[in-house]
């Protein structure tokens, strides 16, 4: 009695390759905060100043991106550094979120 070939379920290699593709890696991760009601804008503006040292004049435009818009990308990267910057808008009270770019 010979040896024969054992089969077994494995996953597609070329299926696994097309998913990846799918998350193209030059494609940034975006951090934007959101409207909210509470915070003034005044207060959101110092934030984007002190935090990402945003100009006086960019952090305002931010700040009236976010006020008129509902929200305003304010960083764009690797997803880990977007996740901390999110998490630091949290510890001002703002709200904020992680999203990947439109690619």
């Amino acid at each position: 009695m010979g040896m024969t070939a054992l089969s077994i379920a494995t996953p597609d290699l070329d299926e696994d390759t097309r998913l990846d593709d799918r998350v193209d890696p030059s494609v940034p991760w975006q951090t934007v905060v959101w409207n909210d009601p509470v915070n003034l804008m005044s207060y959101v503006t110092r934030v984007f100043r002190e935090y990402f040292g945003y100009s006086a004049a960019r952090a305002t435009e931010l700040m009236l991106a976010v006020h008129h818009e509902g929200h305003a990308v304010v960083a764009e990267g690797a997803r880990e550094q977007m996740e901390l910057h999110a998490q630091a808008m949290h510890d001002y009270g703002l709200w904020a979120t992680v999203r990947r770019a439109a690619s």
